[in-house]
This record gives structure tokens, C-alpha cells and sequence, in this order.
């Protein structure tokens, strides 16, 4: 062989690994790892992701981490798939970001899709639901955990903390808005950094995530912004018309060619309207999809919504995937000439898309900026507050999660100006919380792998359905 031919294919020469020495290949093996993991939420993926990403990985550093979901809480849409293709586009550019937020909804989109099938069909499946039970008790360990690595990470000192509390005071027992709350915060924490308050500047100093300590200065990435970082204005209006021609070429083509009033019009333009402001996630938008879908368009029947609510909590990807269940049972329900199953198809992946695409639009716009403005201590100190805020945004959803994992009823308590969720202590359901207290001990004393927990509330879920005759 001659010199130029082992020239030409040595390791230098592969244009499939960047300067930082991660390559596209092993990206891409990652990233449908942490897509495969991804149950539990936006706590629950969060968790994942730092995991694997910061401590296993370690391709960038905590602090860079933070700094990214900051950008992604602020935005419309499932933070945690945001966070991913904010992360992919960083190591890998547009390419990155694509992989990194396809994979991250791709098994959750098929999963949901898988059951939205069984249940038009069959119902409730006994055997589903028994695994789902299984999961539920998993997944909330997993988001307890996620909650405290959070909390240690972001935390760092008396006034973060009481961001945090007041966060998830204002959201659980005054229902206050989710973007209020977090501008609210932002809007704390950029005075104090202005004002050089240490309480807030504090929050961006290097610290420990579970007892990892992951400096961005020691992560594979480093500390530098990357070249593709610093894109010119004229590629920034290129995404924008781009993203916006892929995001709304659809809905204008269904409008044109099927009218208003047609099933498919009517989820894309409901579903591309709810991309716009579901600031906090599903759960800050579920009882005005509920409340439409049943009693606006007739998509769904009462109850249905926690159904799908209950497929999405269980299957990896963002809790937002339930709006596939939602476009597909009314596609299904109003099929016109096409096969039901098939227009149910057809509805879910409508929404999906609708539902999806937007999320890459405001990453790929406006993350150049936000790794640009990194070192701006007013800008950290506003995130460092936002952080703090989210640690209260997620304990309110995992509180969320776990009243209706392990109670039947629920009531809402109203009065002195407060809206609470009580528990019906009366309807515990004791296997749940049996199986739910064996995955924390698992998770906190024994420190068993997320895999492992899994796998073993599976097994027992669907051990418990067979004793009990319900699969």
C-alpha cells in the first residue's frame, strides 16, 4: 500500500470526528441510549441525560449543562428534548441537533403509536397495564432522584433555595403560570447579578452533581465556544425560513386542499397554536387539551385523557407525546373515507410533527446566541435564578406524578386564595406504594442501576397481574 493511501485513511483524515474527538458514529449510539432510557418526564429525562452525558461521557461540563436547560425552560415546548438537540447541535452542529431530538422522541413516538393501535382496538390490555403499573413506581423513584441531583447541583446557597421553594409554592398552591414563575425569577436573578449580589453569581460556580464533581474545563468539550457557534445573521434568517416552511408548509396545504373543518386541519392548526405556548410542559397544557379535545372537537371521551396520559408517563420520551393519543383517537373516531385504524395513523403523526418540529426551529435560532452570551454575568446570574425556579417547576411535577401513581382520588382543596390537590387517603393503592418504596430504597440505599429498577418493576408489575387475575 502506498504512503498516500494510509495517509488518506488514517484517523486524522476521518471527517466523521470533530476537533473534540467525538465522533458522529459514537454520538449517535448515545444519544438512542439516552432516548431508550428517557421514562419519567422531564425530571425523570433530565436525570438521564446528566448521567450520561456529563458524568458517564463527560462531554461537557455542569455548568454548561445548566446553562442549556436554563435556555430550554424558557422555551416552549418538552425542555428535555430541547436540551438534547441544544447538546447534539453543541458536539456535532445541525446534524447533531437533528439525531440528538429525533432519537429522543422516536421511541416514544413509536411506542404511543403501538398502543394507541391496541387501544382502539382492544381497550384496556390487561398485560399493558400491568407493566405500566410496574413502571409508574420505577419512574418515580427515578424522579425523586432527579429532583435531589438537581437540587445539589443548582442549590448553592439560602436564596437559590428560596427561589426554589417559592417556585413550587406559587405553582402548586397558587397555580400561578409557569412563564410568570420563571420570568419572574429570571427577572430576580438578572437585578442581583447587575447589582453583583454573590447569592446569585454564586449559582455558576463549578459544583457536584450526586458527588461527581464535572468541570466544564474538564469536559471533553471544554470551556471554549465552538466555530459553528458563531453563525452569521444571514444563516440564522436561512433556519428561521427554512424551519418555519417545514413546520407550517403542512398545515397550509391541509388548509388549501381540505378546508376548515376537516379532521386533519383541525389538529394541525390546534396542535401548531399549542406549540406556541405550552411553556412547562405537558402538564401546564393536559386539561386544555382535555378540555377541547372532549368537549370542542370530540376527539376523545371524558377520562380518555388520563389514559393517554398514562401511556405517555410510561413510555420513553417527552410527556407531550400524549397529543399523538389525542390526533390519533380523533382521526380514528372521524376517519371520512379512510380506514380508521389508518386515519388514526395518519392524525398522530400530523401531530407529532406539528408538535416536534418547532422545538428544533428555537434551538437552532437561538442557542448561537445563548453559548455567545455565556460569560455575561447579569445573563448567568438570571439563569442561575431560573435554575433554581426550575428545581421547584420539577418537585411540583414529580409531586404530581406521584399523587396520581399512588392514589385513586384526588380532591382540590380551594380557599384563602389557594388551589391544593388533597390526596383520598382512604384510596392508596398499597401494592403501588409497596412497589414504589422497594425502588427508592433500591435507588438511594443500594444505588442500583436505572436499568436494573426497571426491569425489576416490569417483572414485578406484571407478576402482581397474573396473582391478581387482571392479566
Amino acid at each position: 500500500m502506498s504512503q498516500i493511501e494510509m495517509t488518506d485513511k488514517s484517523p486524522a483524515q476521518n471527517t466523521d470526528t470533530p476537533a473534540h474527538g467525538i465522533s458522529f458514529g459514537e454520538a449517535v449510539r448515545v444519544w438512542a441510549r439516552v432516548a431508550a432510557l428517557s421514562f419519567g418526564g422531564p425530571a425523570g429525562q433530565i436525570a438521564v441525560m446528566h448521567r450520561i452525558i456529563v458524568e458517564e461521557k463527560r462531554w461537557i461540563g455542569d455548568t454548561r449543562f445548566l446553562h442549556a436547560l436554563n435556555y430550554c425552560t424558557l422555551l416552549p415546548g418538552p425542555e428535555a428534548q430541547q436540551l438534547a438537540i441544544y447538546i447534539g447541535w453543541l458536539l456535532h452542529k445541525t446534524k447533531g441537533g437533528l439525531v440528538a431530538g429525533i432519537l429522543f422522541v422516536l421511541p416514544g413516538a413509536v411506542a404511543i403509536m403501538a398502543l394507541s393501535w391496541i387501544y382502539a382496538i382492544f381497550g384496556n390490555v390487561g398485560a399493558v397495564q400491568a407493566l405500566f403499573f410496574g413502571l409508574k413506581a420505577a419512574v418515580l423513584a427515578i424522579v425523586l432522584e432527579a429532583v435531589i441531583r438537581i437540587g445539589r447541583r443548582s442549590l448553592k446557597n439560602n436564596v437559590l433555595i428560596g427561589l426554589a421553594a417559592g417556585a413550587f409554592v406559587a405553582l402548586t398552591v397558587f397555580r400561578a403560570p409557569f412563564p410568570l414563575v420563571v420570568f419572574g425569577a429570571g427577572l430576580i436573578g438578572y437585578v442581583g447579578g447587575r447589582a453583583g449580589w454573590k447569592a446569585f453569581l454564586a449559582g455558576g460556580n463549578h459544583g457536584k452533581f450526586s458527588g461527581k464533581e464535572v468541570a466544564d474545563i474538564d469536559s471533553v468539550l471544554g470551556e471554549g465556544v465552538p466555530d459553528h457557534a458563531r453563525p452569521p445573521l444571514s444563516w440564522s434568517l436561512k433556519v428561521a425560513a427554512v424551519g418555519l416552511l417545514i413546520w407550517g408548509g403542512p398545515v397550509v396545504a391541509l388548509l388549501v386542499f381540505l378546508g376548515q373543518g376537516n379532521v386533519f386541519t383541525d389538529i394541525s392548526i390546534f396542535f401548531s397554536k399549542l406549540a406556541m405556548v405550552t411553556f412547562g410542559g405537558a402538564y401546564a397544557v393536559l386539561s386544555y387539551v382535555a378540555q377541547q379535545g372532549v368537549e370542542h372537537y370530540g376527539w376523545l371521551k371524558p377520562g380518555e385523557m388520563l389514559d393517554g396520559l398514562g401511556l405517555a408517563e410510561t413510555t420513553p420520551g417527552p410527556l407531550i407525546m400524549v397529543t399523538q393519543f389525542v390526533g390519533f383517537l380523533g382521526a380514528y373516531r372521524a376517519p371520512g373515507s379512510l380506514n380508521p385504524l389508518i386515519a388514526g395513523t395518519l392524525g398522530g403523526l400530523l401531530t407529532t410533527w406539528v408538535t416536534f418540529v418547532p422545538c428544533f426551529l428555537w434551538i437552532f435560532i437561538g442557542a448561537p446566541f445563548m453559548e455567545n452570551m455565556r460569560a455575561n454575568k447579569a445573563l448567568s446570574a438570571a439563569l442561575s435564578a431560573i435554575t433554581a425556579a426550575v428545581v421547584g417547576v420539577i418537585l411540583n411535577l414529580s409531586m404530581w406524578f406521584a399523587l396520581h401513581v399512588l392514589f385513586a382520588q384526588l380532591y382540590e382543596f380551594r380557599g384563602f386564595g389557594l388551589a391544593v390537590d388533597v390526596p383520598v387517603l382512604s384510596s392508596v393503592n398499597v401494592p403501588s406504594l409497596i412497589l414504589t418504596l422497594g425502588a427508592v430504597i433500591a435507588v438511594f440505599r443500594f444505588k442500583v442501576g436505572m436499568l436494573t429498577v426497571l426491569a425489576s418493576c416490569s417483572i414485578a408489575g406484571i407478576a402482581y397481574g397474573l396473582l391478581t387475575g387482571t392479566v
